[in-house]
């Protein structure tokens, strides 16, 4: 029994500790599945590949499911090939490819000769395709059969194979013709209520849905949001049905999508970061952003340094500079995210530069003329002297401008170039917001000098 006293990662550790595995597999059973993958994770590394090693294939595999490949590939990692293989083989192979795409090339490569020759053969073919695609996506485990098997030989097929077939999805099978090649596709609700002698090609639906197998994941997901199905047929350039990728598969990588984004954004490079991983791999993925940002923040931090007579004969503006730095920086962010996210659902390609300087300028000049005018009334209303809020305002006004056009099309440019613009875009809006609004303010202090001191 659990021990109430106890936090549920403490109580795994007292229960791994014991190397009871009845009392680790009743552990498991007591608790929600999140609430026990998040003790698992507080373990140490070593705890970790002992609760593998004590569990099973089996168990663990089940739990792998629930956590992302880059995680479940950390746990891993270290095991001897033939028990890592034996963990592998209990994943459907979608999430197999995935997980063996997270490992190194040598590792992957010492855990594929450990399964069975057709099934490592079949998981290279699944590696060859780009992630976020359909082929990358999709899994093999589906029900195909000759279009000219009748009904009682499927339903043999099915009785035979049951093991085999009890992890399918089984809502529908797929019907082939000549060389693989699917011509149509049959609910499995047909087949039970159907004459037994009746052929497939008789009961199917002709012409299904499909997607090639290089479909991208924007594809994907707008074809998810026109139909309601669960699942669609892979094809290749021949027609021949090589995969499904399912629903949940795509929302999922989605997800991935996102939260990849939001860490590029955030400065965490290089993958996903948890606190279990070794401190020096974090440390170094923090590092390699923050090391960049230093120098484009002394590029930044360098217009002032031209301007230090200005600046000190009026250090009031030493208030305002960062008010217009982070007005404009969050601006240009806005128009960032509307950039980021329309090249994700292609809503906007790359070239589309014009249009999107258009939009977002008219924008820009309602907000910047909003926001400066604001400002300067403060500064009027602070000070008394208008020279300052003319200032300030006008800065501001330009600054905002600036910033939204430069920060919607950063994302538009850099994709041109191949770069990743959920890493790049920030750091380099920044600094050119920075750059811009600081020597905005100066300058144009400067020429009214005389009336702001």
């Amino acid at each position: 029994m659990a021990d109430e006293s106890l936090q549920p990662w403490e109580d795994l550790g007292e229960r791994l500790r014991t190397g009871d595995a009845e009392a680790l597999r009743e552990f498991f059973g007591h608790h929600p599945p999140m609430v026990a993958i998040q003790a698992s994770l507080r373990l140490t590394r070593a705890e970790q590949r002992q609760l593998i090693k004590i569990l099973g294939p089996e168990r663990v595999a089940d739990f792998m499911k629930t956590v992302s490949e880059t995680m479940a590939a950390d746990l891993i990692e270290d095991l001897p090939p033939a028990e890592a293989a034996a963990i592998v083989d209990e994943l459907r192979s979608d999430r197999q490819a995935d997980l063996l795409g997270a490992l190194g090339e040598e590792q992957a490569e010492a855990i594929l000769q450990e399964l069975r020759p057709e099934q490592a053969a079949e998981l290279r073919a699944l590696a060859s395709y780009a992630p976020n695609t359909a082929g990358g996506l999709m899994t093999t485990e589906f029900l195909a059969f000759p279009g000219q098997m009748q009904v009682v030989e499927l339903l043999d097929d099915l009785r035979e194979n049951r093991d085999r077939y009890s992890d399918f999805e089984v809502q529908y099978a797929y019907v082939l013709g000549p060389g693989g090649t699917l011509i149509g596709i049959l609910p499995m609700r047909d087949i039970l209520f159907s004459a037994r002698n009746r052929r497939l090609t008789e009961l199917m639906i002709s012409h299904p849905r499909r997607v090639l197998v290089t479909a991208s994941l924007d594809e994907l997901i707008r074809f998810f949001e026109t139909h309601s199905f669960i699942g669609v047929p892979v094809v290749d350039a021949a027609n021949r049905l090589v995969g499904v990728v399912r629903r949940a598969a795509v929302d999922e990588a989605r997800g991935e999508e996102a939260s990849s984004v939001l860490l590029k954004i955030s400065g965490i490079i290089g993958g996903e970061e948890f606190r279990s991983m070794p401190l020096w791999l974090r440390s170094g993925r923090r590092l390699a952003f923050l090391s960049v940002n230093i120098v484009l923040n002394i590029l930044a931090a360098s217009v002032i340094a031209l301007y230090q007579e200005t600046l000190a004969a009026a250090i009031t503006l030493a208030v305002f500079l960062p008010i217009i730095s982070d007005m404009s920086g969050c601006s240009g962010n806005q128009a960032v995210a509307v950039s980021m996210r329309e090249l994700s659902l292609g809503l906007v390609r790359p070239r589309e530069i014009g249009r999107v300087v258009l939009k977002e300028g008219s924008l820009g000049v309602i907000n910047g003329v909003a926001l400066g005018a604001l400002l300067a009334l403060v500064a009027l209303l602070w000070k008394g002297n208008p020279y300052l809020g003319l200032v300030v305002g006008t800065a501001l006004a330009a600054n905002t401008l600036l910033s939204v056009v430069v920060g919607g099309t950063l994302p538009l440019l850099l994709k041109r170039l191949k770069v990743d613009p959920a890493l790049v875009s920030g750091p380099m809006l920044t600094t050119i917001t920075d750059m811009c609004g600081f020597f905005l303010v100066l300058s144009l202090a400067s020429a009214v000098l005389p009336r702001l001191t």
